[in-house]
């Protein structure tokens, strides 16, 4: 499931990280990719533990956390504390799979990537090419959202970004371990939570409301991993 999250950072709030990220100490993305994604990843990004990113990060999980849509499609568990990269002219990364399983960095616990988030932080016109590209069953998704949107998608999803013909692709990276492993059982409770929400607007005083959130709460019983 793709799930688009508009609005996630405000327009001062982009500035600031703009701000912050054009003084930042860059550098090459493939220190912290693997042996198979090193050869067709072509980008810049702060080292994990760089105060900039952590300082920044802190400010996206705050703002994730106050957004009903996000904990409503991810239903997370744990999140892997947000990258950042950058992408000039010429840059690019190749098709890739994320590795299953993340350390975080300096702790010894371990992350499963059930799913991966992309947080765009510069405006579509600043730069040309540059989509992120998403492969499912339904084919490929081409992505490239407004400064302050994210996008979530599988883990194990195949994806690219396209190379950088025009301007500076910034954007914000980093994965969560939902309570829910399958991606097919948080596409139905998404989906009946999404219900839920509609009915409770239409005919908030209906019978059918508590019945409807009983079976998504015993749903949820059932598959979480907690």
């Amino acid at each position: 499931m793709l799930t688009h999250i508009p609005g996630v950072l405000g327009a001062d709030q982009l500035t600031a990280f703009r701000n912050a990220l054009d003084q930042a100490d860059w550098i090459d993305g493939r220190v912290t990719a693997g042996y198979q994604s090193s050869r067709v990843k072509n980008n810049h990004q702060l080292a994990p533990g760089d105060p900039t990113a952590e300082r920044l990060g802190a400010l996206i999980l705050a703002e994730l956390a106050r957004t009903p849509l996000f904990i409503a499609a991810a239903l997370p568990l744990k999140v892997v504390p947000p990258l950042f990269n950058r992408y000039a002219v010429g840059q690019t990364y190749g098709n890739h799979v994320d590795g299953a399983v993340r350390p975080v960095e300096g702790s010894s616990e371990r992350v499963r990537t059930d799913l991966s988030a992309t947080l765009f932080l510069s405006p579509p016109d600043d730069y040309d090419g540059g989509e992120l590209v998403i492969e499912d069953s339904f084919g490929a998704h081409r992505v490239k959202l407004a400064a302050g949107d994210m996008v979530l998608y599988p883990g194990s999803s195949l994806h690219r970004v396209e190379p950088v013909t025009r301007g500076v692709r910034l954007a914000s990276f980093f994965w969560i371990q939902s309570m829910i492993r399958e991606d097919g059982q948080r596409r139905m409770l998404f989906d009946l939570d999404s219900a839920i929400q509609q009915l409770a607007q239409v005919l908030p005083e209906h019978q059918a409301v508590p019945l409807v959130t009983s079976v998504y709460h015993n749903l949820l019983r059932r598959w979480a991993e907690a």
